[in-house]
């Protein structure tokens, strides 16, 4: 048996390692926020809608990865170092945890050099070579020469000029070695000034041109009708569905429930169950007869209503349920690069895929405060949750109605009809 060295050195299972410690302890203990969110209600007396932007803030400027298991893992640890320590205790204990960032980070060693020789152009020395493509007519090197030098040499012009007071006493101080070596080194600054100058100015055109690609591409995006409905869906999705993860404890304590009654904390059920449903919606979007925009478009209907049903729930235990439903259907985050491929193709997606995780962590930092607001205005959370439902399962039928005329977006492509065959006959001349 023939065993072959590893091409990563055997080093690959540390930077798998280490990357999800480092989406642990970055994501983990932002998204479980919520248990902290009551600390800070009762330690500032601020009302929910302003509490709601530390916890919307810190986890809109990132999104989930491994980040589920530290939510499961950071809820119960931060209830634990608030009784023992705590507000000010359990923040000191995290933000120490969190330094362990760094050494996850020195980990991440680049691999050994290859044996591959280096290009012999640097990106400076090749870079005008690629910025070729214009049309537009440029000045040579010598013209910009030229044109640069008549503000450096003017000066020199006229005061040579002025102490010779003719060409005589002039070409007499330019046989003066001293003389010729300093104009050699002025001709030589000038040339290089040129040359940076020119690459400058390519280089600022190429740039152009790229954010004017940029633009364009963006724009040829939302002519798409369902990427814009998947834009308008995940907006409203991360603005109406993502509260919860930030305000179930403090809608357990407004319901009347005991803190004995708590046996989990209800945002350790939300980060379990959101690591449960990405498995299983990844699993069920692999069968070829599930269509996976359809697929998504129930996550965001079903999460809807789990919402609007958030005010009827009085007890630990259907809070407890309700948020164990809501946990497995933001797993649809593990389908939803999925979807967005089959939209706009695997050559746009890290574009698109960019624009809509932007605005995934704007609803993200905009939803807790909203909540958050209704609450201060109605002394309730109902209002808030019906507003929150709403907003997802408007996101959903939105999606639903403008992908309906395309069904084969997330489909495979029809089989193209046979071409039409015609036979014909030879007339005789007989």
């Amino acid at each position: 048996m023939e065993f072959k060295k590893s091409p990563d050195g055997g080093w690959g299972w540390v930077i798998v390692l280490v990357s999800f410690f480092t989406q642990f302890l970055c994501y983990g203990s932002p998204l479980a926020v919520g248990v902290l969110y009551i600390e800070w209600l009762d330690s500032f007396g601020e009302g929910k809608g302003r509490t709601a932007w530390v916890g919307s803030l810190a986890s809109g400027v990132g999104l989930l990865a491994s980040s589920s298991v530290g939510l499961f893992i950071y809820a119960a640890l931060q209830r634990l170092l608030i009784e023992f320590y705590g507000l000010d205790g359990c923040l000191l204990i995290v933000g120490a945890l969190a330094l362990n960032i760094l050494a996850c980070g020195s980990l991440m060693r680049p691999l050994e050099s290859s044996d591959c020789p280096l290009p012999e152009k640097t990106a400076l020395e090749s870079g005008p070579a690629r910025y070729s493509i214009y049309s537009e007519k440029e000045k040579d090197l010598e013209e910009n020469t030229n044109i640069l030098g008549k503000s450096y040499g003017a000066e020199e012009t006229c005061k040579s000029t002025l102490a010779s007071g003719g060409r005589k006493q002039e070409s007499l101080l330019l046989k003066n070695p001293a003389t010729v070596a300093h104009a050699k080194e002025a001709e030589t600054y000038k040339k290089k000034v040129a040359e940076q100058t020119y690459f400058c100015k390519q280089l600022a055109k190429r740039k152009w041109q790229l954010y004017k690609d940029y633009c364009g591409e963006t724009v040829a995006l939302f002519k798409n009708k369902v990427f814009s409905a998947l834009f308008i869906a995940i907006f409203l999705f991360d603005i109406g569905g993502f509260p919860p993860s930030l305000l179930m404890e403090d809608v357990a304590r407004s319901s009347n429930v005991k803190e004995e009654e708590l046996i989990m904390p209800l945002i350790s059920i939300i980060g379990i169950m959101t690591a449960v449903g990405k498995l299983l919606l990844g699993i069920l979007a692999d069968f070829k007869w599930i269509n996976t925009l359809y697929l998504y478009v129930a996550t965001l209907v079903i999460m809807g209503l789990a919402l609007c049903a958030i005010p009827f729930a009085k007890s630990y235990v259907t809070l407890a349920i309700l948020s164990g439903i809501l946990g497995f259907l933001t797993g649809n985050w593990s389908i939803f690069p999925y979807v967005t491929t089959k939209t706009v193709g695997i050559e746009k997606l890290a574009h698109a895929y960019g624009i809509l995780m932007f605005f995934a962590g704007l609803g993200n930092s905009l939803g807790p405060p909203i909540v958050g607001w209704f609450y201060d205005w109605t002394q309730t959370y109902d209002t808030a949750f019906y507003f929150s439902g709403f907003c997802v399962l408007l996101g959903g039928f939105i999606l639903l109605l403008t992908a309906l005329p395309s069904c084969n977006t997330c489909n495979k492509l029809l089989p193209k009809p046979a071409p039409s065959t015609f036979l014909y006959k030879v007339t005789s001349n007989v």
